[in-house]
């Protein structure tokens, strides 16, 4: 039975990764968040744009991303951040973080004195934490307690023909041993939603998949507009997708072929093994942070026209399907998954690398995204409008 190692958590989930999350309530705390980053190791800086002058849906909306943050496996402890004035519900967020049962500090920037007195409280409560579990060990654990999260971006027309079928392969075999995979990107259903019904574990979840994807249409048709030109992306098209249903059917591959299980919100978890659709955008930065929010402890990235993007807390394995960009970008893409197209290597054996890739950056192997700290693009997705 194939198994990782993995930091086991109090609540029973298992890290791929052991950091300290440095958390801002609110986009004003960024750079006091950032100067404790840079000055303490093992750190990872959670740098969204939100959380004031926004609808108290969407603020609810960030305390629940927040909330799950802390309480992704990757994350050892974590120090939030405030401003003192900010939407987000701050309490709430300390609340949910201690309940996870790991090292968890705040300090408050306009309580402390200002910017230079909280980067110094900031950077000793993160040094503190750094040492509460710098200590930890990994253990073996199986691989029914993975969850892996899936993602296509700068996608051309070897995305769907070599990349996104060599994810597919390794999504099924995690639901076969147990696992648990996330896939979304919902505006990238569209025109292929009925093949993801058929795959449906029954009507309900059927009329869900149903669901999100005319409420994401009707979204764009809502301020006059339909996806066309910001789906496919102008870079999709110039790599020969004409069409967005093009595109999903392409898209949709990298879910592989097992039964979806259900269809979860944005700022939630799967509440069991399995496949599982979260509703969420195309956006590399939201849909990386819907994962991590979802629990995921790796993610697998398809890629043909090269997206380097990776994210703070969880290792992003970027699998490349255009032989010529995995030539051009070598020291951002991991797998070269343009062998399929070259015809001399099999989606299979595509997938068996990437599986085994996948248990040892679980174990702790770098990906190369990691490697040259590509990892600090993010942010969450909101409904409403700033305000």
């Amino acid at each position: 039975m194939p198994s990782f190692q993995g930091y086991v958590r109090k609540d029973g989930k298992v890290g791929t990764r052991n950091y300290v999350a440095i958390i801002p309530s609110v986009v004003c705390s960024v750079e006091v968040v950032e100067a404790i980053v840079a000055n303490t190791v093992m750190t990872q800086g959670i740098i969204h744009h939100q959380g004031c002058c926004q609808t108290p849906p969407d603020l609810e909306r960030i305390t629940d991303c927040l909330i799950k943050i802390c309480e992704n496996p990757n994350v050892g402890a974590a120090l939030i951040v405030s401003l003192g004035c900010e939407g987000v519900d701050t309490n709430r967020l300390e609340a949910a973080a201690r309940a996870t049962g790991k090292p968890i500090e705040r300090i408050n920037i306009q309580e402390l004195g200002g910017t230079s007195a909280a980067i110094a409280a900031g950077i000793n409560a993160a040094q503190r934490l750094v040492m509460a579990i710098s200590g930890l060990q990994r253990e073996t654990v199986d691989m029914s307690r993975f969850v892996m999260g899936i993602k296509c971006g700068a996608s051309d027309t070897t995305s769907g023909v070599a990349s996104n079928p060599v994810i597919g392969y390794v999504a099924d075999r995690i639901v076969d041993l147990g696992g648990t995979v996330i896939f979304g990107e919902t505006t990238e259903f569209i025109g292929a939603e009925h093949i993801l019904q058929r795959r449906a574990k029954d009507p309900h979840v059927a009329s869900e998949i149903a669901r999100i994807v005319t409420e994401m249409e009707n979204r764009a048709k809502a301020i006059g507009v339909d996806m066309r030109k910001g789906q496919p992306t102008p870079g999709n098209i110039e790599g020969g997708l004409s069409t967005i249903e093009e595109k999903s059917l392409g898209a949709i591959v990298k879910s592989g072929t097992r039964t979806i299980e259900g269809v979860i919100g944005y700022t939630e978890a799967p509440t069991g093994k399995g496949l599982w659709i979260k509703d969420s955008p195309g956006r590399e930065i939201e849909l990386l942070s819907g994962m991590a929010v979802g629990g995921a402890q790796v993610i697998l990235f398809s890629t043909g026209r090269g997206a380097p993007q990776g994210f703070p807390v969880v290792p992003v394995i970027k699998i490349c399907g255009n032989p010529v960009t995995f030539a051009r970008m070598q020291q951002d893409m991991d797998v070269n998954a343009g062998l399929i197209v070259d015809g001399t290597r099999s989606i299979e054996e595509v997938g068996e690398e990437v599986f085994q890739q996948l248990i040892r950056v679980a174990s702790g192997e770098t990906t190369k995204g990691e490697s040259i700290k590509y990892t600090k693009s993010m942010d969450f997705y909101c409904l409403g409008p700033v305000i």
